[in-house]
This record gives structure tokens, C-alpha cells and sequence, in this order.
């Protein structure tokens, strides 16, 4: 692998890597030392499952259908930006059918034997969680197609015109499939998948509630109104909020005997420099360089990257999104523009258009 030019690596694998520093304080991406955390927290049934409805309802029905008719539940794909709880999901489904998970990666898997391996243990109506399914290679997706449609792995046995094919049976299983890129999967792969589920974003209210409830697993004694201005800067996302709650717990301890209130949530989001729109220090940095430096734009994605020292990769993929969905920024043929919203949010003044910016990689 050649390491020379790491922003063409994803940035998950360049953090690995330890070729680039990893996304700040709000990003939805899991942190390596709060996987454990995490895992204390979710919740095990659907009835302990916040917010989602219409998610939640489908898939109470799904799984009441299964179990009364004693098979496999039909295969599920859950879509959406990291954090909002697919992984939490296909535990619930796993515990909710009262079987077994094997979890597994996109990523991970990188030769035909993996998946084969993995695949001819499976037990009958187990559950198999595969994340980030789209980064699956396309020889190990094509032997998930039998596996999941007919419950049938097909292995080559030999080489050249001596090859054959050797099909070995299944048990019948439920594939729970996660992705943040779902228009990055190939349409024989989704097609495969009986649920398509998508999660969105949380609002205040709910995130408030989840807020709440780690608060009390956790031992931190938390007021309502402190819940929901953590909740306010998550970014309607459980796995920030929680990342928050833990530094505002921190805070809290060192500083006010362990009680987190309003004043004390406030105080310890400031410190953090985590503003009333959950925006960051590398935000801030994004938005101000366009709308300031650059007088709003158009400016292209590796000249923001190289004004701010971030990995333009890590810019696309973590940060805009979220700016993009606030009115802040928008994406043009041209480059990224700032819009009225953040010059008035960010208080620029906005004295002219830049028009010099011919930046080609954008």
C-alpha cells in the first residue's frame, strides 16, 4: 500500500493508520476508548429504544411475526449517519428473537475465506451483523448473494479446468446489514435485504430523554433543563451527546461536587468550545475561513483542507454534512459557499464576494 498520499485513504483507516489526527469532540464517529462506554449504555429491548418510531414499529412487528411462526426473521438493512444507533439496533433485534449476534465488518473482511469461515458457522435464526456493509469487496459481496437469497454457499474447489463448485446448505439466519452510504451499495446486494430502514437524526426532546437515562447508568445526578442543553449541542446524535455528557460528568466532579445543572452544563459545553448549534472548534474553522477569509466563497474543498490543516476527506465526510443540514454551507459546481444564515450566525460582515477563487479540485 502506497502511504504517500494518505487523503485518499478513507479517514477511519487513516486514523488506524495514525497518518492524521482523529475528528474532534462531535464527531459521530466512535472514539477507540468509548467502545466499551458505549456498550454499558445501549439498550436491550425496543421498548428501552428512544425515539425512531416508525423504525421501532416495524421492526416489533417483524420480530413478534418470527417468533410466532418459529423461523428466521427476513433480512434487515438499517441506513443512516453514524451514531444514531444501527448497531444498537441489531443487538435488540438479536435479544429480542432470543438468539445469538456474530458481528463483523465491511473492512474487515478482505479475502473470500472470512466470510466463508464466518458464514459456515452460522446457527439456525442467529443474527449476523455485518457494519459498514457497502466497503464490502465485490468477490466477497457476490458470495453473500447465494448466502442471503437461498441460504447456500457456494465454494470453488481446485483451479483451472479441473475447478468445480461446491454448494453447502445454510441454516436459515438473519442478516442485519448497517451502512452511512446506502447509495453506495450495489442494487443486487439491497435487493436482498426483506427491511430497509433508514434513522434519522434526533430532536432535542428525545435526545433529552437518552441524555437522562445514561446520566442515570452512569450515577451522575442531572437536572432536566442540564439534559436538554447537552442534548441541544449533540447534534441530534446520541453518541455525541453521551461523548458530551462524559466530559460534562468530568466537570462536574472536579468543579461542582459531582451535581451537573444548567449553569454547570453550560459552563463545562463552553469550556469545550461546543456552541448552542453542537458546532466545534473545526467548524467554526470551516465556516469562518469561507465566509472570512474567502468572503463566502466559492472556495474549493482542498483549499479549505490546507487553510484550516485538516484532511479534506475528514472535512467532507464528518463535518460538512452537518453544516450543510444547518443552512451554513452549501456545496456549488464552483466550490463550497457560505450562506446569509452564517455570515449573520457568525457575525462577518459581508463586504464582497470572492470571485478569484479557481481552484480545481474541489
Amino acid at each position: 500500500m502506497n502511504l504517500s498520499r494518505s487523503s485518499a485513504l478513507p479517514w477511519r483507516l487513516c486514523v488506524k493508520l495514525n497518518l492524521m489526527r482523529p475528528p474532534g469532540m462531535v464527531s459521530p464517529a466512535p472514539q477507540e476508548d468509548e467502545r466499551q462506554f458505549e456498550a454499558a449504555l445501549r439498550p436491550l429491548t425496543l421498548a428501552d429504544f428512544a425515539g425512531q418510531p416508525h423504525v421501532v414499529e416495524q421492526l416489533s412487528i417483524a420480530i413478534e411475526a418470527a417468533k410466532r411462526r418459529g423461523e428466521a426473521m427476513d433480512h434487515v438493512l438499517l441506513c443512516g449517519p453514524p451514531g444514531l444507533g444501527k448497531t444498537t439496533l441489531a443487538g435488540i433485534i438479536a435479544h429480542e428473537l432470543g438468539v445469538a449476534m456474530d458481528q463483523t465488518a465491511g473492512p474487515v473482511l478482505q479475502k473470500k475465506l472470512d466470510l466463508t469461515g464466518i458464514l459456515s458457522n452460522v446457527r439456525a435464526r442467529q443474527v449476523f451483523f455485518i457494519d459498514e456493509i457497502h466497503r464490502l469487496l465485490p468477490d466477497i459481496e457476490e458470495i453473500l448473494y447465494a448466502a442471503l437469497e437461498d441460504f447456500r454457499l457456494d465454494i470453488l474447489i481446485g483451479t483451472g479446468p479441473g475447478a468445480r463448485t461446491h454448494s453447502i446448505s445454510l441454516p436459515r439466519f438473519t442478516a442485519v446489514g448497517a451502512t452511512t452510504r446506502q447509495g453506495l451499495l450495489s442494487a443486487p446486494l439491497r435487493g436482498r435485504f426483506g427491511i430497509v430502514l433508514r434513522l434519522d437524526p434526533y430532536d432535542e426532546e428525545t435526545l433529552a430523554k437518552i441524555v437522562e437515562r445514561s446520566a442515570r447508568l452512569l450515577g451522575v445526578e442531572i437536572t432536566g433543563d442540564a439534559a436538554h442543553e447537552i442534548a441541544r449541542r449533540g447534534r441530534g446524535t446520541p453518541r455525541i451527546a453521551n461523548r458530551l455528557l462524559r466530559r460534562v460528568r468530568d466537570y462536574a466532579q472536579v468543579r461542582a461536587n459531582g451535581h451537573v445543572d444548567f449553569a454547570v452544563a453550560r459552563a463545562a459545553l463552553d469550556l469545550l468550545k461546543v456552541d448552542q448549534y453542537g458546532l466545534d472548534e473545526i467548524d467554526q474553522k470551516i465556516m469562518l475561513t469561507v465566509a472570512e477569509k474567502y468572503g463566502g466563497g466559492p472556495v474549493g474543498l482542498s483549499t479549505i483542507a490546507a487553510s484550516i490543516d485538516e484532511q479534506a476527506d475528514t472535512i467532507e465526510e464528518v463535518y460538512e454534512p452537518y453544516l450543510m443540514q444547518l443552512g451554513f454551507l452549501d456545496r456549488t459546481p464552483r466550490g463550497r459557499v457560505a450562506t446569509e444564515r452564517a455570515f449573520e450566525y457568525f457575525k462577518v460582515p459581508r463586504k464582497h464576494r470572492f470571485a478569484g477563487m479557481q481552484d480545481p479540485l474541489f
